[in-house]
């Protein structure tokens, strides 16, 4: 790889001990300077203990992303506050636990990567944008920052890459665990995707045993859901960075099958 570009891999909603252990096995044989994973489903589908993120640190994730189901296991809580590498939504309130972003360096590189939460069909946390304007203004210059940014709506997340096209790196969308076919880097060098889809099993309803969900759909009854079985696909993305501008040179889908 040549010496002027970083290259990071960033997978998509890790669905529970299925996707971990596709993931687990992606990371191992993938070669990227940074490999970032949003974590927040490790838990059976739904949230993220301190164990599961660290088998998936020494597995070789650099970093974790999370979302609105990271309070999901009240143990996460104090991990939150002593491991950097494993982040929160930054646009929650203040005083919330844990960190909305994190520097990591690794073979004298270094990576901002950052998470935030949207508003339009989700919790009412502080504005996503204005929070954004405050990470851009505190962060060191020169260093390429990856936003995860944690929303429901397509329009919000468009809206949010216009909003910081040429002020990071790239914007790449989660939650929905919908992989979406509108990889581009925008006009002003951000690397932009509206979802980078889940790691999990392939023949389910967004990771989860279909029957339920039918059922569900079917009587609008509750159901108890349970992650799906059988052949796992990664997703996510690789995106190229020009070290020389901190701005992405390239941005490409991963869609990846590993059992």
């Amino acid at each position: 790889m040549p010496s002027d570009v970083l290259t990071v891999v960033f997978i998509g909603d890790v669905i529970g001990k299925p996707g971990r252990e596709g993931a687990v096995r992606y990371l191992k044989g993938v070669s990227a300077d940074f490999k970032i994973i949003n974590g927040e489903n490790l838990a059976g589908g739904l949230g993220i203990t301190p164990n599961l993120a660290d088998e998936m640190l020494a597995a070789g994730a650099d970093g974790i992303t999370t979302g609105n189901h990271v309070w999901r296991k009240k143990e996460i809580i104090p991990y939150l506050m002593g491991e950097s590498r494993v982040i929160r939504p930054l646009n929650y309130p203040e005083g919330t636990p844990g960190f909305g972003y994190t520097l990591l360096t690794k073979n004298s590189k270094q990576l901002y990567v950052a998470n935030i939460e949207g508003r339009t069909f989700m919790n009412p946390l502080v504005c996503p944008f204005r929070s954004m304007e405050e990470f851009i203004a505190s962060k060191k210059e020169g260093i390429p920052a990856i936003v995860d940014f944690h929303a429901e709506a397509t329009s919000e997340k468009i809206a949010m890459g216009w909003f910081l096209d040429g002020k990071v790196t790239a914007l790449v969308g989660t939650h929905t665990h919908v992989q979406t076919a509108d990889e581009r880097v925008l006009p002003n060098g951000t690397g932009y995707i509206t979802d980078v889809g889940m790691t999990g099993p392939t023949n389910s309803v967004i990771g989860m045993e279909k029957e339920a969900i039918l059922e569900r759909f079917l009587t609008q009854l509750p159901q108890k859901y349970e992650v799906a079985r059988g052949d796992v696909e990664v997703q996510g993305v690789r995106i190229t960075i020009d070290r020389a501008t901190g701005l992405c040179a390239s941005i490409e889908r991963i869609k990846e099958r590993v059992g």
